[in-house]
């Protein structure tokens, strides 16, 4: 049990700015092992946002409380898969040949693409949102899934870029079969919140977005990186917020 806590604090760690207890061991490998509970970290990063959107709801209007909300976000994960959108965008739209591309993601700086792809994917979390009569339950739902579908490519995938300051370098090498179980049934409660129809609507929808995510990403750089699972992940999120605007029928709760 202590070894899998330890494994869980690693992906806390990997993935937000929440500090780690002081007994949690790091290692490339413990940290690629890790990868099984990206998806309960998904759980609690949404959960801990839709509580902020919750309680400024209690005083602002939903828009201002949202508006808090994806702010705390940003602090809470350090803008981590905002970044990763922004370098895919800049790389894949910069370049032609894969190795300029591999070099412009791993530049700090925000080219044109990059910061097209931030203003339209925050404008459009914003939108996507703000329609939605259960904003705090469709963060949630949106949080988890998303970290699922983006977490899910390293299983199949080779990682092609320069290890060296590598944001990914840990998690090079692929999941096992028990990583990828435990990662997708993690999931398996977020889908309980929705009727079948709705359910089924966003199962076939993230497969679709994560094998086209795959194409895309081998096509273009032969594999994966970091800041292309960040771009997955983004991507998947923006697209369960648009389909929970369709047809949608959450549990009747007032949150």
């Amino acid at each position: 049990m202590k070894q899998q806590l330890n494994l869980f604090f690693l992906a806390l760690g990997f993935f937000s700015r929440i500090p780690m207890p002081a007994w949690v061991l790091y290692s490339p490998e413990n940290l690629n092992r890790a990868s099984r509970y990206f998806t309960l970290v998904g759980w609690l990063l949404g959960g801990l946002v839709a509580l902020v959107f919750i309680a400024a709801n209690s005083i602002f209007s939903n828009s201002v409380s949202l508006w808090l909300a994806m702010g705390f976000s940003l602090l809470l994960t350090g803008a981590f898969h905002e970044d990763g959108l922004a370098d895919t965008a800049d790389g894949f739209g910069g370049a032609f040949a894969r190795e300029k591309k591999l070099s412009i993601m791993k530049d700090s700086r925000i080219g044109t693409y990059g910061a097209t792809a931030l203003v339209m994917a925050l404008l459009g979390k914003y939108v996507l949102l703000i329609e939605n009569t259960h904003i705090a339950l469709s963060l949630i739902i949106a949080y988890t899934l998303s970290r699922t579908v983006a977490a899910s490519l390293v299983f199949d995938m080779r990682y092609v870029a320069d290890e060296d300051g590598s944001k990914s370098k840990p998690l090079a090498d692929n999941q096992s079969k028990t990583d990828l179980i435990i990662l997708l049934a993690s999931a398996l409660p977020a889908l309980f919140f929705l009727n079948w129809p709705n359910a089924l609507l966003i199962i076939a929808a993230l497969i679709f977005i994560r094998y086209a995510a795959k194409w895309y990403f081998n096509k273009q750089v032969g594999g994966y990186t970091g800041d292309c699972l960040g771009a997955a992940q983004q991507i998947s999120e923006l697209a369960i917020y648009l389909l929970l605007l369709i047809n949608i029928s959450l549990i009747p709760i007032t949150w």
